[in-house]
């Protein structure tokens, strides 16, 4: 993972492989019963059809649940949507084993049409693309990228194989690539999008509104299932706001499955990071979640290190997630201290090991955040070692 121009960081003991989209969440432990299989091409609406990225990933917290595999064909009626579904070769397998992974978008009636998302690069969605736009006499008019991460952006080069006339566009684009203005609108036969610069899990986020529809692609600013991962909570916050006060229906989301109203969706994101705000402070002010207001504590204390938080707020999720939780309350934390609430003491001698880990991932996440260049966050297989990588000679990985 090392080699001219890339710096390789390491941290260790996280045995479960992760997506960049998902956060170790409570709620998302909670929600996992809802979690349904999804085929790998399914026609959501008359004007969507959604493509599995075929990148599924671990899950190691989500166990006994299951992700429907297929091949796909030919296209299938059901009474309420329709699936371009092959019938002869369907299994299933542990969620923990699999996960569904990314969600790209073939939108629009006519010939011409637009993609959401080219996914990681992945064979199978390749072939499945081609499989829909033959079955669909299509082509792909218009590339639009909701945000730079390589599980939306490596499928690129196949994509333009298949569509060498597609032009691409994504906001703060890379070269060859078109960008994507906040208010600009995208036309084809049966559907326009409109944009929406929407920054927060990463800062060049954008979401689409399909007017048709007053439906919203989140990207992975909200997922289908969980919470997701963020860089700055002040800013994530005020994108999901941007997004609730847009639409009334619909919502399709980078991974996992239509949400059918995006707006209450979104209020349970925003109620439910303003909960973890108020569990950080009350922490911070009592020593534990369970005191009464006003009531003095013996483990109230001066200073507290972000994994001391997090083993009291996610007491009841295994410790192995304890670690990976910690983004979130690093970001709270980092929220609270911009608002003149906490001090954040870095050079203190009462950090532990694992707490100096949790600083020096926050210390990179901010030099990311003020530097051109990308980040990669990919889990080992096999090991317990978490490799961040960026690669300073080029903007893609």
């Amino acid at each position: 993972m090392s080699g001219e121009g890339t710096i390789a960081y390491y941290m260790r003991s996280i045995p479960q492989k992760e997506n960049n989209c998902g956060s170790v969440d409570s709620l998302a432990l909670n929600m996992a019963t809802q979690l349904v299989p999804l085929p790998e091409v399914e026609r959501l609406s008359a004007s969507v059809v959604r493509i599995l990225g075929g990148n599924p990933g671990k899950v190691s917290s989500l166990p006994g649940l299951c992700v429907k595999k297929a091949t796909y064909g030919n296209l299938e009626v059901h009474p309420s949507r329709y699936a371009i579904s092959h019938l002869r070769s369907q299994s299933t397998r542990p969620l923990n084993d699999v996960f569904a992974g990314t969600n790209t978008y073939l939108i629009g009636r006519g010939h011409q049409r637009i993609l959401l998302d080219t996914g990681e690069g992945k064979p199978a969605w390749a072939a499945n693309l081609k499989t829909v736009l033959s079955e669909e006499n299509a082509t792909v008019h218009q590339a639009l990228l909701t945000h730079w991460h390589g599980d939306h952006v490596r499928g690129l080069n196949d994509l333009l194989t298949i569509c060498p006339q597609a032009t691409v566009y994504k906001h703060q684009p890379d070269e060859g690539q078109n960008d994507i203005q906040d208010g600009q609108v995208f036309s084809v036969e049966g559907a326009t999008l409109r944009a929406f610069h929407t920054p927060g899990h990463t800062v060049d986020h954008m979401a689409f509104v399909l007017e048709e529809e007053d439906a919203i692609f989140t990207g992975d600013n909200v997922l289908g299932h969980g919470t997701a991962v963020f860089e700055d909570l002040q800013v994530y916050l005020n994108s999901l706001q941007r997004m609730q006060n847009r639409v009334s229906g619909r919502g399709y989301p980078g991974h996992g499955a239509v949400i059918e109203n995006a707006t209450a969706k979104i209020g349970e994101y925003i109620q439910h990071r303003q909960q973890r705000e108020n569990e950080v402070i009350r922490v911070l002010r009592y020593g534990k979640l369970d005191v009464a207001e006003g009531e003095t504590s013996p483990e109230r204390k001066a200073w507290w290190t972000p994994l001391e938080l997090v083993k009291i707020i996610y007491r009841n999720v295994p410790e192995n997630l304890h670690l990976p939780a910690s983004h979130g309350v690093v970001q709270v934390l980092t929220k609270l201290e911009a608002e003149g609430k906490v001090v954040h003491d870095e050079t203190s001698e009462r950090m532990e090991v694992g707490d100096r880990e949790v600083y020096f991932v926050r210390s990179i996440i901010e030099t990311l955040s003020a530097m051109t260049f990308r980040a990669l966050l990919s889990i080992v297989e096999g090991s317990s070692y978490c490799y961040l990588e960026v690669n300073t000679s080029s903007r893609t990985l």
